[in-house]
């Protein structure tokens, strides 16, 4: 049980992990929220398949694919750059109801076997990309709530007012992380849609514009987090953040200079049939 406070929101909450017990066996809300993510997240992207060109029962074969491997990474992601910890305690490897699960491990792992069943299903792998992304991102926006249950994925000591006080964070004020995330990644859900919707140019562009978006603010975020993964003491998930940041953007440039050049080349074709008329 944790004791959450906002002291200058006056806001207090008295959270239990577990939500409840079936024959002893605990469920835990960090499961439910994450679950309750998915759901929605699916239900989005039923709903706009068509406007994609893809059709359902090949995408929920690339779901369910992107959903076991999305789990598998984000645990071995977590597990390996924690191995020194976890090769002493091999029975928690599983343990992934206490937290643990590195949503950079999942997107890769997701999006990795989602794309490869996507080309043995032979549908349209960008397109798939770019209604993935949008789930993805309601799903970071709600699964991050599993932090908060969990009091994990905070950040440094702040005065700032919405400031986050528990047992967890040792009675001080800290950055409410996983706040700032679900608040970018549901924000960034509504933008990407809409673009999507009047100003989509070609596959792939909304999965582009995710990497960039995403990319922004994970930079930003982790280097407050205390729980960061290192790699020569360096922050793992800011290092790819900044890297995936910068090839959306170059990547955008690139395929923006080639739509517009295959515009102007199919204008100049339909004028140059005009005049032979």
């Amino acid at each position: 049980m944790y004791n959450v406070q906002f002291p200058d929101l006056g806001l207090n909450f008295h959270i239990n992990p577990v939500a409840f017990s079936v024959g002893g066996f605990n469920i835990y809300w960090y499961g439910i929220i994450i679950g309750a993510g998915f759901m929605l997240a699916l239900a989005f992207a039923l709903r706009v398949l068509k406007n994609f060109g893809i059709k359902t029962d090949a995408f929920i074969d690339c779901v369910i694919a992107g959903f076991i491997f999305g789990i598998i990474g984000a645990r071995l992601y977590y597990v390996i750059f924690r191995w020194e910890y976890y090769s002493q305690n091999p029975s928690e490897i599983l343990a992934i109801h206490n937290g643990g699960l590195a949503i950079y491990g999942g997107v890769i792992g997701g999006l990795t076997a989602g794309c490869i069943t996507a080309k043995i299903k032979k549908v349209p792998v960008y397109a798939i990309l770019d209604v993935a992304v949008m789930g993805f991102l309601i799903g970071q926006g709600i699964g991050r709530w599993g932090n908060f249950v969990n009091q994990e994925a905070f950040g440094t000591q702040t005065d700032l007012p919405w400031r986050m006080v528990s047992e967890n964070t040792n009675g001080v004020g800290v950055h409410p992380c996983f706040l700032y995330e679900s608040v970018w990644c549901l924000l960034g859900f509504v933008l990407l849609y809409l673009f999507s919707r009047k100003y989509r140019k070609y596959d792939g562009q909304i999965f582009l514009l995710y990497l960039v978006w995403y990319g922004f603010e994970r930079m930003f975020v982790e280097g407050l987090r205390t729980d960061s993964l290192y790699i020569f003491n360096l922050r793992v998930s800011q290092i790819l953040a900044g890297l995936t940041m910068i090839i959306g953007i170059v990547l955008l440039i690139v395929f923006r200079k080639c739509t517009s050049k295959a515009v102007n080349q199919i204008e100049e074709s339909d004028v140059a049939v005009k005049e032979g008329n």
